[in-house]
């Protein structure tokens, strides 16, 4: 297991093809098989990772902000949705609200200073138990430089599943 994170970055920026061919590798596999591989060894080393220890989703990252969000954010920090989207938040593109600055202005010390009413995408963060993983296999390779969780994840789907 691999938590050091200037190895990790390393490793993706090294390892970048090799990511992108099993990336078309896993394309190719059987979408639940790999679902349930991921599961579980996201919840093994979801277990033995304490993101609390980490932060770097929150360096690196800018969380996505739904409508839920708002409204839980906006009680928490006790300030309107203008002056939260004001002080906070950017629009990209596709008219997605996110955080605007990176790394994250709530992170001190790298715990975060609104665990309690953090959105929805910093919950869920690294998605990796979620449905559908090889239909999100873009993320997960941007996140493999960012997330020892992901990192080990991918590493060990690669053993699994005896990728050269």
């Amino acid at each position: 297991m691999l938590i050091d994170l200037k190895k990790i970055e390393q490793l993706g920026k090294k390892r970048e093809s090799e990511n992108f061919k099993f990336r078309s590798f896993l394309k190719g596999q059987d979408s639940e098989k790999i679902d349930r591989i991921v599961h579980a060894l996201n919840k093994y080393y979801s277990s033995k990772i304490d993101c609390a220890e980490c932060g770097n989703c929150c360096i690196a990252l800018q969380a996505l902000i739904n409508k839920n969000d708002l409204e839980k954010l906006t009680l928490g920090l006790k300030i309107s949705d203008s002056e939260l989207k004001k002080k906070y938040t950017e629009v990209d593109e596709d008219g997605d609200l996110y955080f605007k600055h990176k790394p994250c202005r709530f992170l001190k010390d790298k715990k975060c200073e609104i665990y309690n009413f953090r959105p929805e995408d910093c919950e869920s963060y690294p998605h990796l138990h979620k449905e559908h993983f090889i239909g999100r296999l873009f993320g997960v390779i941007d996140n493999y430089s960012i997330c020892p969780i992901v990192f080990n994840v991918y590493e060990d789907l690669k053993i699994e599943l005896k990728f050269k």
